[in-house]
């Protein structure tokens, strides 16, 4: 599967450009709200400089090596929030993304998913994407079926931040025609 460039997207209202080591203090902010970090499976909270640096350096080798996209969500030159295809492998992918609070209710998350899910596609070459939220999130649960991601099941999954078992919502979509 080729490795698609590493190259800003862009949305009417957003700007996705490909991560790099330097965003690695505007995610701790972002991640220092608890209402934001306890939703995601594999944060830390409190979130760990060091660890924060270290995971944001290797972004890049991860993208030439095919593993992960992952792209800065930016709303007029502001990181805002994070979207990326993960676990990238054997032509499927995992959509996650993640907003700082005062960025909910706008339709960014839609917005940068829709992206992400066309490069996912289009360009990296992927057949489906898998995604999933806590079932105690129903919010990403809505933009998932938005969308057109399909309902799979619901299973329990450790939560790094919470520190026990959550219960999960899986989801996988298609690619058209695949």
């Amino acid at each position: 599967m080729p490795v698609p460039p590493r190259r800003p997207l862009k949305t009417e209202r957003l700007v996705l450009r490909p991560t790099t080591g330097a965003d690695a203090g505007r995610a701790l902010e972002i991640q220092s709200d608890w209402e934001v970090t306890r939703m995601l499976r594999m944060a830390a909270f409190p979130p760990d400089l060091p660890a924060t640096e270290a995971w944001f350096s290797d972004h890049e080798r991860e993208w030439f090596a095919g593993e992960a996209c992952r792209f800065a969500v930016e709303v007029e030159s502001r990181m805002v929030g994070l979207v990326d295809i993960d676990e990238i492998a054997d032509a499927e992918g995992e959509l996650g993304y993640w907003f700082e609070r005062s960025a909910w209710g706008f339709g960014y998350a839609s917005e940068a998913a829709r992206a992400a899910i066309r490069f996912a596609f289009e360009e990296i070459g992927l057949s489906v994407l898998k995604s999933g939220h806590a079932q105690d999130n129903p919010a990403s649960g809505r933009i998932l079926a938005k969308l057109g991601f399909h309902y799979l099941d619901t299973v329990d999954r450790f939560s790094r931040p919470r520190g026990e078992n959550i219960r999960q919502c899986r989801y996988a979509l298609a690619a058209a025609g695949g």
